[in-house]
């Protein structure tokens, strides 16, 4: 069940089928293997073998492709990082996972250059340093995959972590591929699906679109670097039936596509990183005539930890257990253990079985981190979620993002969901900053092009006051404008990253402005 036996099987049943697009490069499903096949042969001239980490450091491309493959052709593990991290954080990652090659493009030329004389370097175009691909591919590979065992690691990939080094997780071969299944069913794709891979392929979600058409003998139709007018054009040129991207992606080609005044079908559309807001699905729906929008809800560690199968019934919701997982909710607390089981209804953190074939092996040398997040069998996702009298389970926020207000527990998800309701927000973030008399004071963090800093916070603190859904110590008493808020790779919210910008001065926050509405108790 490795990885690269898979493409073998997938190009000898059908060997003609066009299985990647980037830009004006098109590949058949037997080209490509070929082309794996050379790759795999310089790797290993240079050294790479079974267990050997390979680290890629680049945008999605047709060479990226390749060279992951051949990683996986050879029995040895592929690293990717993320090309927007400084170069000296990928060197000490380059470093951490001991790589045998690093390989760059464009874009991760800067970090290749920085590691110059450490480790043989592969270019992936002509800007990057090292070896060229073209060169690298004049070796003979072998004719099939390196037998490596499906539970030997094939991914290592690195967390986007708030504070320090970011963590190596671990995923096996067989992790991979069961969770690329457990996609295709959960996200309801086709034989033959033609999807779009815009989500970087060092993250979990890119790396699902990347497996996921070679399960279905689909195609993958590369867009190095999201931008919404291409991205819709190439919807509609390409033919894209299935679209998995983060709901500020969707954001942003629902407002291109409502700029062109235009409607594509994409009969499946699927999100993960953060919940769909109501008013987003909507939106979607009258611009793509979905079949269906699911909402995936997972992590790096364990792929699937719920599915929320009809977003258009009931958005946002996170819904009922994967495929193959099994979830609980114990007590908020750092120290909580698995039979520390919350009441019905009543916000808990989120445990989910470690049983699931798609969940990690640990973490990279790192048994601290194991230690904190393995319990009995269950990880620890840090999510906090309640589960609603249907039985499906909503995301109230992370336990390290809880607010403490006058002595009050505030989940920042259920204020954003109020404050992305108002029609002049196009992003919200919720934080607590520091006070001496509430301990925390609600801040809420707005993108609202255009707007008038002042005027929006009176007429925002209105529209907090005569929700029927915030309490009066859940409502913001700071507001604060900014040009954009910080995320990770996979759109995730950065509210770790977002309070450090607040606390060190107006300097670090670009178009930022606040106002306190009012100066009242919390509570």
């Amino acid at each position: 069940m490795t990885l690269a036996r898979q493409l073998l099987a997938a190009a000898e049943r059908r060997p003609e089928a066009e299985a990647l697009v980037d830009g004006p490069e098109r590949r058949r499903a037997g080209e490509l293997v070929e082309g794996v096949q050379a790759v795999a042969g310089g790797l290993a001239e240079l050294g790479v073998g079974p267990g050997d980490r390979v680290m890629v450091c680049a945008r999605n491309r047709l060479e990226t492709w390749l060279l992951s493959w051949a990683t996986w052709w050879l029995g040895a593990c592929l690293a990717p990082v993320n090309w927007r991290l400084p170069p000296a954080v990928v060197g000490q990652l380059a470093a951490d996972a001991e790589a045998r090659v690093f390989a760059a493009c464009d874009a991760g030329a800067p970090s290749a250059r920085a590691l110059e004389g450490r480790l043989p370097l592969v270019a992936l175009d002509e800007a990057a340093p090292g070896l060229p691909l073209a060169q690298l591919r004049l070796a003979a590979g072998p004719a099939e995959p390196v037998g490596v065992d499906d539970r030997a690691p094939a991914l290592l990939l690195y967390t986007s972590g708030t504070t320090g080094l970011p963590k190596g997780v671990i995923r096996s071969h067989r992790a991979e591929w069961l969770a690329a299944l457990a996609h295709v069913i959960q996200t309801r794709m086709v034989p033959g699906e033609r999807t779009l891979g815009v989500m970087p392929w060092c993250h979990t979600m890119g790396q699902r679109s990347l497996l996921a058409t070679v399960a279905l003998d689909g195609c993958l139709v590369v867009q190095r670097s999201f931008d919404p007018a291409t991205t819709l054009a190439l919807v509609a040129e390409e033919r894209i039936g299935a679209l998995y991207l983060a709901p500020t992606l969707y954001h942003d080609l629902v407002v291109e596509a409502e700029r062109q005044d235009r409607r594509l079908p994409v009969p499946r559309l699927a999100a993960a990183g953060a919940p769909l807001s109501p008013s987003l699905v909507r939106r979607l729906v009258d611009r793509f005539a979905p079949e269906v929008v699911v909402n995936h809800y997972g992590s790096s560690e364990v792929y699937t930890v719920s599915i929320g199968p009809d977003q258009v019934a009931k958005p946002g919701s996170a819904g009922r257990a994967g495929l193959h997982a099994r979830i609980r909710l114990v007590e908020p607390r750092e120290d909580a253990q698995p039979e520390d089981l919350v009441p019905p209804g009543h916000t808990g953190l989120i445990l989910v079985g470690l049983d699931s074939p798609e969940a990690f092996d640990g973490y990279w040398r790192r048994p601290d981190a194991d230690q904190r997040s393995r319990r009995d069998g269950w990880y620890v996702t840090g999510d906090l979620g309640r589960v609603d009298e249907d039985g499906d389970l909503w995301i109230v926020g992370r336990l390290d993002d809880m607010i403490v207000t006058g002595g009050e527990n505030v989940h920042p998800t259920e204020v954003e969901e109020v404050l992305l309701g108002h029609p002049k927000v196009q992003a919200a973030a919720v934080v607590g900053l520091p006070d001496e008399r509430l301990g925390q004071v609600v801040t809420a963090c707005l993108v609202a092009p255009g707007e008038d800093p002042e005027a929006l916070a009176a007429e925002l603190d209105a529209y907090c006051r005569a929700s029927p859904t915030l309490a009066g110590f859940q409502r913001p008493r700071r507001f604060v404008v900014l040009d954009d808020v910080p995320r990770t790779a996979s759109g995730k919210l950065q509210r770790a990253e977002l309070r450090r910008l607040l606390l060190e001065g107006p300097a670090t926050t670009p178009g930022g402005s606040a106002t306190t509405p009012s100066s009242e108790e919390a509570t």
